[in-house]
């Protein structure tokens, strides 16, 4: 090399005026106003959500830890109890099975919609300010969050106009389906995480697309290259989100999959030059994050199916949890214009997961015939229609009547897996997609100039408005005895021990749960609401087997009255307390029959010492 050659900063000097010309030295406010001034519009539509979710979750809001879902409290409760327990990871006090339910045998949180993810992440609130406030923040969170998601993937990757984007977030976010699901089910609502997983999919498949061959200057006809780093850094991406989503609510991931593959697969027909050129390089990087995400999620899997506690099937019957196909252009009943008459086609008011209403259903397809033949248009509708189809289960229903008609569900029914997802929650995928059509026929009108461009927005802002949600009602719920608000339990069981309520917590009647979540799951508690493997021959079910004790206090809370007790009801007492590892049994003043309950106890374990609002008994 010659010595007369130039040196960089001699050869350019300008070059190094124009670099420091380029950083960004006005101060951090300045820069934050100019960033918020660039996306007013984007953070408008946030908070339009942010308080619309607000709204409909407001009856919590006064007292989060003495008020609950009117329509759902029993899951609310299990919830709340899931929150606790996510929290004591920040505490080093977590395991995949934990001890602090179903005493001495523990609970398999893998094989229970544990929300572990969020519960960790909303761990310095919970133990702050409590699991109920927890829960709101979330119930409220998932829905604005999926809005919000759902309008940047439109927004951003579609090219959709703002107003096409919002009015598709909104529906994504507040639909029918999403506001039913809010009542207790945490694991279905937070959606926010789809648009993400929709996006990278999307982005690795245009960097593993070379393109169509082009000529050179030579004029010989080259094809063009996968642009591999960003296959990579999507893959990479991809495999975080699905691990993330796994330990939010598999169910979502296992419908958000079966939908996105139906696309596939149907927009690779339609396109079949694009298959060709993209599959190739789009099958090795979902290979790559499939390898990545079994780095971190192969043990966790393998706990939840053949772990301890661990359940490999699902407990609920898809004949029972089927879609009305009535029920498809009714009307929710948590919507403006629904009815309370409209319930009966479902299982109960946290499945209200079809209820589009025949406007919306109606305009649905005139959407889809008017914006023409296109590609996506044409995947969203098979998609659609085979999600739809499944959520009808093995054997249509229609108005409550069995029809000996079989559903399409009974082609998939008892796969792996697919037995874990009710069929009626295939239904909640029609959200997104009915929401996909709806933005690109509001976009295509918004650039025209005709009458569609205001007619095409008034219908489907007139189709939406039936079902624009309604706040969730609520109630309030017992206040949780003093002798746990208080820290008195410390005075009869140790940190990790085994307390025993009277009566003992049940699917059906899971409020002695709360004394836990109230004491950030501080100790253990026998029996309980969760799903174990205590089913025929080891099969999947709700709660356990009732001992002998537990058995006779239920009865007693039940129905009052005393009991004969004799020696051999006390040997089984001293049993079964050996059995739970008991430290300390607790009846509160505001048990049922508590007279009759408090004599009961006495005559098993001897007499009772009272500890602020309850007695007490050392085993």
């Amino acid at each position: 090399m010659s010595s007369a050659a130039p040196t960089a900063p001699d050869a350019a000097p300008e070059q190094a005026f124009r670099l420091a010309e380029r950083v960004d030295r006005r101060p951090r406010v300045t820069r934050l106003r100019e960033a918020v001034r660039r996306h007013r519009a984007d953070l408008l539509v946030a908070l339009v959500w942010v308080a619309l979710a607000g709204w409909l979750t407001h009856g919590m809001w006064p007292d989060p830890a003495g008020r609950t879902l009117a329509l759902n409290p029993e899951d609310q409760t299990l919830y709340e109890w899931f929150l606790a327990v996510d929290a004591r990871a920040l505490l080093g006090d977590f395991d995949l099975r934990t001890d602090r339910l179903n005493a001495p045998d523990g609970v398999n949180l893998m094989a229970n919609t544990t929300v572990i993810a969020l519960g960790v992440v909303f761990a310095p609130v919970t133990l702050l300010l409590g699991a109920p406030v927890s829960f709101a923040l979330l119930a409220a969170a998932n829905l604005a969050g999926t809005a919000v998601a759902w309008y940047l993937l439109f927004h951003r990757t579609l090219r959709a106009r703002r107003l096409a984007a919002a009015l598709g977030g909104g529906l994504c976010g507040f639909g029918p389906g999403m506001v039913s699901q809010t009542n207790s089910h945490l694991h279905m609502t937070a959606q926010w995480l789809v648009p993400v997983i929709v996006w990278l999919v999307v982005r690795l498949l245009r960097a593993a697309d070379p393109g169509p061959a082009t000529p050179d200057e030579t004029g010989r006809v080259r094809p063009g290259g996968p642009d591999r780093r960003r296959m990579i850094t999507s893959a990479a991406g991809l495999a975080g989100a699905v691990g993330a989503q796994v330990f939010i609510g598999e169910e979502v991931l296992f419908l958000a999959a079966v939908t996105l593959l139906v696309m596939a697969i149907t927009y690779a027909v339609a396109d079949r030059d694009l298959a060709r050129r993209a599959l190739p390089g789009f099958a090795r990087g979902l290979a790559i994050a499939a390898g990545l995400s079994l780095l971190v999620l192969g043990y966790p899997l393998w706990f939840q199916f053949a772990g301890p506690q661990g359940v490999a099937d699902g407990m609920f019957t898809p004949a029972y949890f089927s879609a009305d196909l009535g029920s498809w252009w009714a009307v929710s009943p948590l919507s403006v214009a629904g009815s309370a008459e409209a319930a009966r086609l479902t299982t109960g008011p946290a499945e209200y997961n079809t209820f589009l209403g025949w406007p919306l259903l109606l305009v649905t397809v005139a959407c889809a015939i008017w914006v023409g033949r296109r590609r996506l248009v044409f995947a969203c509708v098979v998609a659609g229609l085979v999600m739809g189809t499944l959520s009808l289960g093995p054997e249509v229903v229609l108005g409550g009547t069995r029809t000996a008609l079989p559903g399409p569900y009974a082609l998939i029914g008892g796969l792996p897996v697919v037995d874990g997802a009710l069929p009626m929650r295939f239904a909640l995928a029609l959200l997104p997609i009915v929401a996909t059509l709806l933005v690109l026929a509001v976009d295509r009108a918004l650039r025209g100039t005709g009458r569609a461009r205001r007619l095409v927005p008034l219908a489907v802002g007139a189709a939406l408005l039936p079902i624009f949600p309604t706040p969730l009602p609520t109630i309030a719920r017992p206040a949780v005895p003093e002798f746990i608000t208080g820290g008195h339990w410390r005075e009869c069981v140790p940190p990790g021990g085994v307390l025993v309520p009277v009566p003992l917590p049940t699917p059906k009647e899971p409020g002695p749960m709360r004394w836990a979540t109230a004491a950030d799951a501080a100790f253990s508690l026998p029996e309980g609401f969760f799903i174990g493997p205590y089913g025929r021959r080891g099969t999947a079910a709700m709660g356990t087997f009732k001992q002998p004790t537990s058995a006779l206090l239920a009865d007693v809370a039940r129905r009052g009255g005393q009991p004969a007790i004799g020696d051999e009801q006390r040997q089984q007492a001293a049993w079964d307390a050996d059995f739970w590892g008991a430290s300390c049994v607790v009846l509160a003043d505001d048990a049922p029959h508590v007279e009759s309950l408090r004599t009961t106890l006495e005559q098993l374990y001897g007499p009772a010492t009272r500890v602020a609002d309850a007695w007490t008994w050392r085993v």
